[in-house]
């Protein structure tokens, strides 16, 4: 039965589900899981961090999509192909300053570390959409799932160069081609600074970029599996879950976990701060996760990285992190609360030298990827996500009031 039939069944029965469909099995999906309870992540049948640990990003974007690691040589391969899609097309690259320049207008949140209403986030809503028509995408439900898989390749190649030229044109700067010769993330932070990174920041931005991929059906990603079961384009599935991604209660905390340490200011300074907070009911940013009920292992992957530079940034949000868990064991036994991968991934970006307002925009260059391969799982299933609402308004049918 259709679910605009059952709907309209005078027998169907509505089944009331959580508030935010909390706990809500909607698909099955063989792209990855989150196990909460024991701390725990993976893509495909691989430990997420340890993918992150041993493997490229390109290898794992290779896994994602096309369903496998490759070996050496179909990955070289892989590289070299998604290398060779980095570049923009005329029509693109001519108008991002005036979507650079539309994100620095007034009320347009440009320059905000959550990324929220202006700034890169907000243009590769629009530069994708372009891309999408200049490119030729057409709907998923139109196409083979090759096609598909080309779009979504397509689409993320390029949203690297998409970010750093919108920010680019954002600072007055102009934008930097990209490099074939350069992985992922190296060219990444090549286009965002000008500047080849030496090898320590690539492998720490990219271990950064891939456990950041996927993680469950979290907002962005259902919202790109909505748009996808109704057969659109990929670009459109993907600009939907960048809007999901653009809401502060989704994206942007990495920025946020980082002036909570500005905030604090000195060690003396923890103690106080931590307490005032969490006796005033308020959110401290960088700890705790709507999934995780042990320590999130990105954030124990991304401590080590942090641990690996080290200095007075590292040592004092380590500090921090030890503090708050203490407090919070005092204040409220029986609540864990850890930090999730927000708190050290603002301090390892920080120490690779992403400024704050790139934080989200260079968390949705990771995600594209899990996202893409979510539109190519539900785009092999022509079941349309369409669920029911209760109505709760004043009873109907109403006589119309007659006009004057």
């Amino acid at each position: 039965m259709s679910a605009s039939s059952s709907i309209n069944s005078p027998a169907a029965a509505l089944a009331d589900v959580p508030r935010g469909l909390a706990g809500v099995v909607v698909a099955d999906t063989e792209v990855g899981d989150v196990r909460g309870r024991e701390g725990f992540y993976h893509y495909r049948q691989y430990s997420a961090v340890d993918l992150a640990r041993h493997r490229s990003f390109e290898d794992v974007w290779h896994l994602l999509v096309h369903g496998e690691l490759p070996d050496p040589v179909r990955g070289a391969a892989f590289a070299a192909e998604t290398a060779a899609l980095r570049r923009l097309p005329e029509e693109v690259t001519a108008v991002l300053p005036a979507i650079a320049a539309a994100g620095r207008g007034p009320g347009s949140g440009a320059g905000r570390g959550s990324g929220g209403g202006g700034g890169p986030l907000a243009g590769m809503r629009s530069a994708l959409s372009l891309l999408g028509a200049v490119k030729g995408f057409r709907p998923v439900y139109d196409i083979d799932d090759r096609r598909r898989r080309d779009d979504t390749v397509v689409a993320v190649a390029a949203v690297p160069t998409m970010l750093t030229a919108l920010h680019r044109l954002g600072q007055g700067l102009d934008p930097i081609e990209p490099r074939r010769d350069l992985s992922f993330a190296a060219n990444y932070l090549y286009m965002l600074t000008g500047s080849v990174p030496d090898e320590r920041r690539t492998r720490a931005i990219e271990q950064y970029l891939i456990s950041t991929i996927d993680h469950g059906f979290n907002a962005s990603t259902f919202t790109a599996r909505v748009i996808a079961s109704t057969g659109a384009d990929v670009a459109a599935c993907l600009v939907g879950a960048v809007g999901a991604l653009s809401g502060p209660l989704h994206g942007g905390a990495p920025s946020r976990a980082l002036d909570a340490l500005d905030a604090i200011g000195t060690p003396d300074r923890i103690d106080p701060w931590i307490r005032e907070r969490v006796l005033s009911g308020d959110r401290i940013m960088g700890f705790g996760h709507a999934v995780y009920r042990t320590e999130d292992p990105r954030s124990r992957m991304l401590r080590e990285i942090a641990e690996g530079f080290g200095g007075p940034r590292v040592e004092f949000a380590v500090e921090v992190e030890r503090q708050v868990e203490a407090i919070l064991a005092e204040l409220k036994p029986g609540r864990e609360l850890h930090t999730n991968v927000e708190f050290y991934a603002g301090v390892v970006m920080e120490l690779c030298g992403l400024p704050r307002e790139m934080f989200t925009p260079t968390f949705a260059a990771a995600r594209t990827v899990g996202w893409s391969a979510h539109v190519l799982e539900q785009a092999r299933d022509s079941k349309i996500i369409r669920p029911a609402a209760r109505y709760v308004g004043v009873g109907a049918p109403v006589v119309v009031p007659q006009g004057v």
